[in-house]
């Protein structure tokens, strides 16, 4: 593994290529990041030398893939502090993570006048499953809103949060405006009115030390693909406590203790709830892509793209016709950055940065009610991570200057 942050590049042979004769600047992290040979290794070599099926097998193969597949789950709960390996439980990703709560715990705990908090600034895959659930229970969905800075209102979090309240779930960090939220302090609040704390980890994990026991939340999810990881593979931190009473996700294999013909009993946690053949691969590979940015450091991992935001977000603000979305302090806005060119939709905008060779996305980001919120229909992204250098960053500014001239002006 190359030793620092200007080296490993070499270590993603992906970006050592040209898109539209320019040099790649991946730039949409947010969405997905890219894998690096590690990664890569570990998926070749368990389907060249391990590939079994997990559990209960006796042969050689069998033991050597529940061994990676469990030694994964290990590497997991480290990563994020979880106090047992019984909290981890492995999904398809954040979607399937939320679903998952909101199928079992919701379903089981919700019921006609109660209340869910979530905030304005949600992803879909941590808005929609409470919306469906409220209106399935006849219980009221509530909303958090955000400050004239872009950052969680929490006087407004202090209004909304009551006794009624039974479940708050909210991003740690925002996939559209770059803010992180105070998830320890929204906890602290949940708590305090007998409601759980689930937080929407899958842009916070990749970029950020996360300690599940110091947030003291009560579900945390993220996803593989977004931390060097495969697609296809998600994290489920549950509380042991909570997991124990909740009822299955799924039926079928795997996730029994016995069947007989009238009723059935469930398998001990984390495997009640991985129901069938899981992502035996995708798991390690997400544990190499754990190994991998322990190996960096999660705390330099954070300053490497702060250093990057520092660099250059004071300059994207200052660039006359751009408009730049979530907190102008670079110390209260991670690497993801949304903005608009003035008179220029954020596809056209997204094009012509890709005719550069940079990389950016654009839409709604599945943030329509925040979209909303902000007056918009949609934005670009420009996403860092652990790969992006400050190159990237003057890359990305002098593509902006160009389309800006070449749709103020027709010429570049």
């Amino acid at each position: 593994m190359a030793s620092n942050f200007e080296t490993l590049r070499s270590d993603f042979p992906i970006l050592d290529q040209q898109v539209n004769d320019e040099r790649l600047v991946y730039l949409d992290n947010a969405a997905t990041a890219q894998r690096p040979n590690q990664v890569v290794d570990a998926l070749v070599h368990f389907y060249q030398h391990d590939n079994a099926n997990v559990h209960r097998g006796v042969h050689t193969l069998a033991e050597r893939a529940t061994s990676q597949y469990e030694a994964a789950r290990a590497k997991v709960q480290r990563f994020i502090n979880a106090a047992k390996t019984d909290e981890i439980v492995f999904t398809k990703g954040t979607t399937d993570s939320l679903n998952l709560i909101a199928s079992t715990y919701g379903e089981a705990n919700i019921q006609a006048g109660d209340e869910i908090v979530i905030s304005i600034m949600e992803h879909h895959s941590n808005l929609i499953p409470w919306q469906q659930l409220a209106l399935r229970k006849h219980a009221t969905l509530k909303y958090i809103e955000l400050t004239a800075t872009g950052e969680l209102d929490m006087a407004d979090a202090a209004n909304k949060i009551s006794d009624r309240t039974k479940i708050v779930s909210v991003t740690h960090a925002s996939n559209v405006l770059g803010t992180v939220n105070p998830i320890k302090a929204l906890a602290r609040l949940a708590h305090q009115h007998g409601a759980v704390m689930i937080a929407d980890g899958a842009q916070a994990a990749p970029h950020m030390p996360v300690d599940v026991q110091a947030l003291d939340v009560d579900f945390y999810a993220f996803s593989g693909h977004k931390m060097l990881g495969p697609t296809g593979i998600g994290v489920l931190y549950g509380r042991e406590n909570l997991l124990a009473t909740m009822p299955p996700y799924q039926f079928g294999g795997e996730m029994i203790g016995f069947v007989h013909r009238d009723d059935s009993t469930w398998a001990e946690l984390p495997w009640k709830f991985e129901a069938g053949t899981q992502n035996i691969a995708g798991a390690i590979g997400l544990g190499a892509a754990v190994d991998y940015l322990t190996q960096l450091g999660m705390d330099q991992v954070q300053q490497h793209e702060q250093q990057l935001v520092n660099y250059l977000l004071p300059k994207l603000i200052a660039m006359p016709g751009v408009t730049v979305y979530g907190p102008q302090d670079p110390q209260h806005h991670t690497g993801v950055i949304a903005f608009n060119i003035d008179g220029l939709h954020p596809h056209d905008a997204a094009t012509a940065l890709d005719m550069e060779g940079v990389a950016v996305r654009a839409g709604h980001h599945c943030a329509q009610p925040l979209m909303a919120a902000l007056g918009l229909v949609a934005t670009a992204r420009a996403s860092f991570y652990i790969y992006n250098t400050q190159a990237d960053a003057d890359q990305l500014l002098t593509s902006l200057q160009a389309t800006k001239e070449f749709f103020e002006h027709g010429t570049v």
